[in-house]
C-alpha cells in the first residue's frame, strides 16, 4: 500500500443509529478505525464520541449542533445516511469546513412504496379489521370500505419522493394533484394545483412530501384541516414538524377526516424500547409506524453505499461533489507516480470568502517558486474550497505557508 500523508487506520470514523452493516464493510475495507453505536446518542455521549473522530455517520436522529461541532476538532466530514440535513447545523459546519452529505434518492423508492400502501389500507380500514380480528371479533362489514380507483391523490411536494408516489398511485386508477412551491414537470396525467388550499380541497387523499423548514413548521393546522374534503385522509410521511398532530386528532374525533397514517411525528423515542406517546394513538382507523418509511433492507443498504462512496471520494480525493453545505468540486483521483515523477501533494484548502485570498494564495506560491500542475477552485457565501496539485517537494512547505493566511479555516494535504 502507497504511504499515505495520515495514515488510513488512525482515521475515526463513528456510526451511530444502527447505520446499515454495508457502511462498515465499506469503511472498513478502506482501512479507517470504525466503531458503531446502535440508537441515537444523547448531546452529552455524542460530544464523547466525536471527540477525536474524522468522520461521523448519522441517521435523523442524532442533532450534531454547534456545540457537538466544537467538540470535534478533528471531524472532516459528516454523513448523513438518509434523506434530511436539518439534524446538523449545517451553517456552523460550513465555517469550520466540515463537509455534510447525505443520500436524497436512494430510500425513495421504499417511501413512496409504504405512501401508497397506507393509501390502500385506510380505504380498506385494515389496521382496524386487523386488531378486531387479533382480538377475536369477526366483523364482515363494507361500511367504510372503499376502493382507491377513482378517487384524487394530492401530493404536497413533487419531489423525488412525491413524484414516484405520483407514477404509484396513477397506475392503480387514482387521479393525481400536487402542489410545490417550485414548478415542477407532471409525469402521467398529473395536474398541479395552484395552492395548497386547493389542494387540500380537492384530494381525497393528502400526502405530505416535503422537508422540515421554517416554512413548513405546522403547515397543516387547525384550519388547514378544516378545509380538507370531509370523509377524507391525510398520510404524513415526511417529518414531524409540518402536521399539528393535536389538531389532526381532533378532526379524527370529529370525523371530519376518515383515518390517517403518520410515520413521523414531532416527538420520537430516541431508540429501541423507549416508550411511544401521541394524541393520534387509540384513535380509528389511524395507522402508526415508527419512522420507517426508508427502512427496507434495500434502501438501507442502498444508502450506505451512497453516504460511504462520498466520503471515501472526500477523504482520500478530497472531492466534495454531493455536499449539501460546502462548494462542490469533483475532483480526479490523483495523477500516479512514475519513474520520472513522485506522485504529486494535493493540497484541500477551506477559507473564508472574502476578496483577497485567492490573491494572498497566488502570490505566496509564486514566492516559493512552486510548481502546481492543477487546481481547482468553488466558492459560495460563507467560504471558499481551494485544491492545489503541487511536486511533492512543495507540499508540505506550502501547506505550513497557506495555515499563515489569517484566512485560513482548514488545510489538509495529501500524498
Amino acid at each position: 500500500m502507497a504511504k499515505t500523508s495520515f495514515p488510513k487506520n488512525k482515521i475515526n470514523v463513528v456510526l451511530v443509529e444502527s447505520i446499515h452493516p454495508r457502511a462498515v464493510e465499506m469503511l472498513g475495507a478502506e482501512g479507517f478505525n470504525v466503531q458503531t453505536m446502535a440508537g441515537a446518542p444523547d448531546e452529552k455521549k455524542l460530544a464523547s464520541l466525536v471527540k477525536d473522530a474524522h468522520v461521523l455517520g448519522i441517521r435523523s436522529k442524532s442533532e450534531v449542533m454547534p456545540s457537538i461541532l466544537a467538540a470535534a476538532p478533528k471531524l472532516l466530514t459528516v454523513g448523513c445516511f438518509c434523506i434530511g440535513t436539518n439534524q446538523v447545523a449545517l451553517k456552523d459546519a460550513c465555517e469550520r469546513g466540515v463537509a455534510v452529505f447525505n443520500s436524497p434518492f436512494s430510500n425513495t423508492r421504499s417511501v413512496a412504496e409504504l405512501t401508497i400502501a397506507e393509501t390502500i389500507a385506510l380505504h380498506r380500514c385494515l389496521g382496524d379489521k386487523t386488531l378486531q380480528m387479533h382480538k377475536g371479533e369477526w366483523d364482515k362489514s363494507a361500511a367504510g370500505s372503499h376502493e382507491v380507483r377513482g378517487r384524487t391523490i394530492g401530493i404536497v411536494g413533487y419531489g423525488h419522493i412525491g413524484s414516484q408516489v405520483s407514477v404509484l398511485a396513477e397506475a392503480m386508477g387514482m387521479r393525481v394533484v400536487f402542489f410545490d412551491i417550485i414548478p415542477k414537470m407532471a409525469l402521467g396525467n398529473a395536474r398541479a394545483v395552484r395552492s395548497l388550499k386547493e389542494l387540500l380541497e380537492v384530494s381525497d387523499v393528502v400526502t405530505l412530501h416535503v422537508p422540515a423548514t421554517n416554512a413548513t413548521k405546522n403547515m397543516l393546522g387547525k384550519a388547514e384541516i378544516a378545509r380538507m374534503k370531509k370523509g377524507s385522509y391525510l398520510i404524513n410521511n415526511a417529518r414531524g414538524s409540518v402536521v399539528d398532530v393535536n389538531a389532526l386528532a381532533a378532526a379524527l374525533k370529529s370525523g371530519h377526516l376518515a383515518g390517517a397514517a403518520l410515520d413521523v411525528f414531532p416527538d420520537e423515542p430516541a431508540g429501541k424500547g423507549d416508550r411511544f406517546e401521541s394524541p393520534l394513538q387509540g384513535l380509528a382507523n389511524v395507522l402508526l409506524t415508527p419512522h420507517v418509511g426508508g427502512s427496507t433492507e434495500e434502501a438501507q443498504a442502498s444508502i450506505a453505499e451512497d453516504v460511504c462512496d462520498k466520503l471515501i471520494k472526500f477523504i482520500n480525493v478530497g472531492s466534495t461533489s454531493g455536499a449539501v453545505n460546502v462548494p462542490e468540486v469533483d475532483l480526479p483521483e490523483q495523477a500516479s507516480a512514475t519513474e520520472k515523477a513522485k506522485r504529486p501533494h494535493r493540497i484541500l484548502h477551506f477559507h473564508k470568502n472574502v476578496p483577497g485570498v485567492l490573491s494572498k494564495m497566488h502570490a505566496l506560491i509564486a514566492g516559493m517558486n512552486a510548481n502546481i500542475s492543477a487546481e481547482y477552485l468553488r466558492t459560495n457565501e460563507e467560504i471558499g474550497y481551494v485544491v492545489l496539485d503541487v511536486d511533492p517537494t512543495d507540499g508540505v512547505a506550502i501547506q505550513k505557508k497557506l495555515t499563515e493566511i489569517p484566512e485560513t479555516i482548514r488545510v489538509r494535504l495529501l500524498w
